[in-house]
């Protein structure tokens, strides 16, 4: 298993996908396998860059640790250096400067794909997992008011707690509101310093062992099925154009992990609490509240337009906050078709 900064060298191969391939062998194995193992190495012969980044949680790192532990990697073609991130905007700046050429990004950040700062290339799942919590004694969003709130800045935890006291009929002047990591929410929380905060499993179950009667005042499962809140995997922006056969690689690891973790929920989750040397019961906590589709599924849903449903109802509520100012086609920003039709 690798650590969370270590550099995965692919030198490992398929034997479909082996740096020569007889004729006949290609015959055998059908053209469009032939040709997709093709398509996924340089002319060279050799594994492509990938530079991936990833958050240290269930829904940010457990295709990473998927595909690390069945070896996709190589078996798709891709030779990747990965590289862990407390949350999705950071992911969004290092995909802009070119420092990166994959993300996962949680809900809370897609209004930055949306801006045109990054491309969408698969959806990962729906998240139910972000809560506004309170310090014991606080048993509602308008006790809050003149209160500290702690969220990170950008996050899902930040637009929960926007739309919680927009439910309730406040707004962030009726509270002191403070941006803080998301390690840090944990500490100060803890310790009394914040009175409330906006945040997600698995961090809320490590808050709760050391403030059990903590208080889950909000969770976006409350605006559900009104607004679905999607987590997904983003790339450079024109990296589907420069180097389209990376992109496709890389979705059909994606895939074939998303399938492995439907079917395998309690291995997937002990794979990934290995990769982040992570408390298992933290991110049983967090799987427990994530809705997971296969492949079949998400493809499905995705050439239906109901994932463009998702996005749009999203930048609906962007607007809303004033995240951004106009309604985005999700056509301009996720290459769903792309997705639908790169196969296994």
């Amino acid at each position: 298993m690798m650590t969370k900064d270590q550099t995965m060298n692919s030198s490992g191969t398929n034997d479909a996908c082996s740096n020569t391939i007889p004729r006949r062998a290609v015959l055998s194995l059908g053209l469009s396998a032939g040709l997709a193992c093709l398509g996924a190495r340089a002319q060279t012969g050799k594994p492509l860059a990938a530079r991936i980044g990833y958050i240290g949680d269930f829904n940010g790192a457990s295709i990473v640790a998927i595909a690390n532990k069945l070896n996709l990697w190589a078996k798709h073609g891709i030779a990747p250096e990965l590289k862990i991130f407390t949350n999705g905007p950071l992911q969004i700046q290092a995909l802009g400067t070119k420092d990166l050429d994959f993300g996962y990004i949680g809900p809370g950040a897609l209004w930055l794909p949306m801006s045109g700062r990054a491309k969408i290339i698969a959806i990962n799942n729906l998240g139910f997992s972000d809560r506004v919590i309170a310090q014991p004694g606080i048993s509602s969003i308008k006790e809050l008011k003149g209160k500290t709130v702690a969220v990170p800045e950008g996050t899902t935890g930040d637009m929960l707690l926007r739309l919680a006291l927009q439910k309730s009929g406040m707004t962030l002047d009726d509270i002191k509101r403070v941006a803080m990591d998301p390690s840090t929410i944990v500490t100060a929380f803890s310790s009394g310093q914040v009175d409330a905060a906006g945040i997600w499993y698995p961090l809320v179950g490590t808050i709760k062992l050391r403030v059990p009667k903590l208080q889950e005042l909000f969770s976006n499962s409350e605006l559900y099925p009104t607004y679905c809140f999607p987590t997904s995997f983003v790339s450079r922006a024109d990296l589907a154009d420069s180097n389209p056969a990376l992109v496709e690689a890389m979705i059909r690891v994606i895939k074939e992990a998303n399938d492995f973790r439907v079917k395998n929920l309690k291995q997937s989750v002990e794979i990934t609490a290995g990769l982040l040397n992570a408390p298992l019961p933290a991110l049983e906590s967090e799987a427990a509240v994530t809705k997971n589709f296969t492949t079949e599924e998400l493809v499905k849903l995705t050439r239906d337009g109901t994932v463009n449903r998702w996005l749009a109802g999203m930048n609906d509520l962007f607007k809303g906050l004033g995240r951004v100012t106009e309604s985005v086609n999700p056509d301009k920003y996720f290459l769903a078709a792309k997705y639908a039709e790169t196969k296994l």
